[in-house]
């Protein structure tokens, strides 16, 4: 196996599960010391690390609380010398209410969590990063983010705000050696996307989960967390400012009924 992050100081939000517990685990087989950060319990990320010979810690923490995140970030240079790679992954969905029927309350709530979180995240880890001569630090925005109609509206605005993030906090960091870019994953099977994987298996339309994308399924945490890490690697040294879909093939085009691959117009 390669070890692209041999003694590598990682931080991971949203650590506990889905994506952000996938991307930990990658991180760690690869020989990065990882910070496992959620505000849910993350020892069951910390422990399976372990048990497979890697370094973790865990975090308890709220993404899109200052001194949380500062805390993480200190926490990585405390315990592992400093933080080469940051993983903004925290996030939260908001539901599916429609846009006149979320309140001002919801929309702070979740633009706190998914938009300010990786704020933060770049915020408190960049400087450190800038100071030992670089590093790279990976958002998770969302296909929500690249147009209307994969998710409510605050979700797909506070992650179109990602995307922006990224690519400002890049322009902004010029000259530093530290990346910024995202992931915008698409229907992934993950405790956010639950429902919809549970509603399909109990009225048997497992066959329609991800029928919009030329891939026509849906998507695994740990296909999202092997992009992660190309993007945190040397591989993608000279990747910044960016936003990758990993959607099946979802944002390249607007949904609409497709023919099968092969089959004979009528």
């Amino acid at each position: 196996m390669s070890m692209r992050f041999a003694g590598k100081s990682i931080l991971v939000t949203g650590a506990a599960s889905g994506i952000g517990r996938a991307a930990a685990l990658a991180f760690a087989a690869e020989g990065g010391r990882v910070v496992c950060a959620d505000r849910a319990d993350v020892a069951a990320t910390v422990d399976a690390i372990v048990a497979e010979g890697g370094t973790a810690i865990g975090c308890r923490i709220d993404a899109g609380d200052d001194a949380d995140v500062a805390r993480a970030v200190a926490l990585a240079v405390e315990r592992h010398g400093g933080i080469d790679v940051a993983f903004a992954n925290a996030g939260i969905s908001g539901g599916i209410a429609g846009l006149f029927d979320t309140s001002a309350a919801d929309w702070a709530e979740i633009l706190r969590v998914n938009l300010i979180g990786p704020f933060l995240a770049i915020r408190h880890a960049g400087p450190v990063m800038a100071a030992a001569g670089g590093g790279a630090i990976i958002c998770t925005a969302s296909v929500a983010g690249l147009r209307s109609g994969a998710g409510g509206a605050p979700y797909s605005a506070s992650k179109a705000g990602v995307i922006n993030l990224v690519q400002t906090a890049a322009q902004q960091m010029s000259g530093s050696g530290v990346r910024v870019n995202a992931v915008c994953p698409g229907l992934i099977e993950t405790g956010m996307t639950a429902m919809v994987y549970d509603h399909a298996r109990e009225h048997g339309k497992t066959a329609r989960i991800g029928r919009l994308n030329p891939l026509r399924r849906g998507g695994e945490p740990d296909e999202v967390a092997r992009v992660v890490l190309f993007l945190a690697s040397a591989d993608a040294s000279y990747v910044n400012g960016q936003a990758w879909a990993v959607d099946g093939g979802l944002s390249s085009s607007h949904p609409v009924t497709r023919q099968d691959f092969g089959a004979t117009a009528v």
